[in-house]
Order: structure tokens, then sequence, then C-alpha cells
């Protein structure tokens, strides 16, 4: 199935809830910061009462969640934490019964993926997006060689929070990536994102064909050397009005 084909609705799963800080990304991390206001230990994994939501029934015998849906999976935790290696082996046989779903996933975890894949997958299920987050070139030179060979057959390169100018040329993005996400930090302790990085990384996408999408600002943006504080509710606006969006030129 065509991930462009899915885009008719969205949906929202989160099988597992809670996670543990892993790199200079998760410092202000948003899932620790709205657990902290409803007095949640984030630290602590648990599996959530919607764990089997992809086949869960209605009384007429029709799924939940119909065809043709966009599934973003495991937004509250990683898909790929060690605390939920038990559950992922299920979570995994869901994705493959639902094959008119599309599943996106993202991780900090890329190297723990080929461990953890089930028996069938051989060069990925189609209905599954697996997206690397990279926040600093330390982690963009870990992750990506890793994730440039892993066997995923939708790829998207996530770099939120962005925390400063990451260089992606060499990894020669054109040829196994279909998009790359930008976005800055939110909340009050938000480090800065600067609007230069931002056109750096939209720039190589143009120049590779690579499907780009600046998400979010962030809190503290940095456009010809002023920063602006910018209010939570108005940071995926203010990103849209910059009009630097690309969808790549079909390949084929």
């Amino acid at each position: 199935m065509s991930l462009n084909a899915i885009v008719k609705q969205s949906k929202m799963w989160n099988p597992w809830h809670g996670c543990h800080k892993l790199s200079e990304g998760c410092k202000h991390c948003y899932v620790y910061r709205g657990d902290t206001k409803r007095g949640i230990d984030s630290s602590i994994v648990n599996k959530t009462q919607n764990f089997d939501l992809p086949i869960q029934k209605k009384r007429n015998g029709e799924y939940k969640i119909p065809p043709e849906t966009m599934v973003y999976t495991c937004f509250t935790s990683d898909f790929l934490l060690e605390d939920a290696d038990e559950w992922r082996i299920e979570a995994w046989e869901m994705m493959r019964l639902r094959y008119d779903l599309h599943f996106m996933i993202i991780t900090k975890r890329i190297d723990r993926l080929q461990d953890l894949l089930p028996d069938d997958w051989k060069d990925g299920y189609d209905n599954v997006t697996i997206c690397c987050t990279i926040e600093n070139q330390d982690r963009a030179n870990f992750r990506l060689p890793i994730y440039k060979e892993s066997l995923i057959k939708h790829k998207i390169i996530i770099c939120e929070p962005l925390l400063e100018n990451i260089d992606l040329r060499q990894y020669n993005i054109g040829s196994w990536v279909e998009q790359v996400v930008v976005g800055g930090e939110s909340g009050k302790d938000a480090r800065e994102c600067n609007f230069d990085w931002v056109i750096e990384l939209q720039s190589l996408c143009i120049e590779q064909n690579v499907s780009f999408w600046f998400k979010q600002t962030g809190t503290k943006f940095i456009k010809d050397e002023r920063q602006f504080l910018i209010q939570r509710r108005l940071q995926h606006a203010q990103a849209r009005k910059a009009s630097i969006n690309y969808i790549a030129k079909t390949r084929y």
C-alpha cells in the first residue's frame, strides 16, 4: 500500500506509555512535561488500555479504526524501548493484520531495531513507516548510518527538536529518505532554533528531491539574528507562514 494513499484520516495509538530519556533531544520532553502536570511518573512504562486498538471492533463487527487511516503509533513512548520488549511481538502482529492501515513510528533507538523485527518482516511491511529522530550532529552521525542500512520500506528523518546546524549531505538522503521533518523545541525551558539551520536542511532536500516539512518554530526562534518568543499555540502556524515546505517530485 502506498504511503501517499493513506491520507483520508488519522488516529493516535499508544500501546504503552512512559519512557526513559536517552539523549539531548529528550531533555525537555513534552511527554514528561504533560505527565508532571498530571502527577504521573513518565519513567514508569505501562501497557495502556488501548493496547489492542487496531483490532478493536464495534458492535456491528467493523473495526473501530476504518481502513485508509494513518495511525500515529507510540507517540507517548518509544516503540523500541527495552521495557516494552515483551509486548512488541503482539503489536507487530496487529500491524500485519491491519494491512489496510498505515502505521507511523518515531524512534530514538534505531540501533535496537534489527534484533526486534518480526520473522516475516523481510525488507519491511508496506504499511509501516519508521522515522528516526536526530537532534544534533552527534546523534545524526550515530543513528543515520544504522538507519540507512535498516530494512524499512518507508523512512523519514525527524530533526526535532533541532538544536544545532546538522549536515546531512554525507548521507545522500535522496536515495533512501522520503521526507525530512524539522521543528524547534517548545516549552518554557526550550533551547533556541535558528532559521538558518532550517533553511540549510530545506535546501538540501530540494537539491536531492526529498520532501521537506517545517513543522514548528519552537518557543525561541532565531531569524535574521533576532530572537522571537513564540507562544505554543502559534508555533505550527508561524512555521507554515514561512512557506518553505517542499513536496518531492515523483522519482519513477
